[in-house]
């Protein structure tokens, strides 16, 4: 069985995010709670803040899959909804098909140090 992965909105305001690390490669049989990228929302044009608008996240893996195909690279900007990643329930299946579902995943925020001036 194919399964896919968008970008999921993670705040009202969110439109896209950038892509920053990619910790598993095409290929991999990944397990549950492996990593798979880190993304950063960057929500400054969307409204005033009084601290840094950039939020980090990691999504992690919730199911067991074999990781086919990263449709992005560290650094892509990606708009909610885009796809990410395919993968499949069998290492050999077939990538001609369409996804039967979304995989399932964990989105974690991340605090990184805030460089307050």
């Amino acid at each position: 069985m194919l399964l896919e992965l968008v970008l999921p909105k993670v705040h009202p305001q969110m439109r896209s995010a950038t892509i920053g690390l990619v910790y598993a490669n095409e290929g991999a049989e990944l397990k549950v709670g492996t990593k798979l990228m880190d993304f950063t929302v960057d929500l400054s044009a969307a409204a005033a803040h009084d601290c840094p608008p950039i939020a980090s996240y990691r999504i992690v893996i919730r199911e067991t899959a074999w990781l086919r195909r990263i449709a992005v690279a560290p650094g892509d900007e990606v708009a909610v909804g885009g796809l990410i990643a395919l993968f499949s329930t069998q290492q050999d299946e077939a990538l001609d098909t369409a996804p039967t579902r979304s995989i399932r995943v964990a989105i974690a925020g991340i605090a990184q140090p805030i460089p307050w001036i």
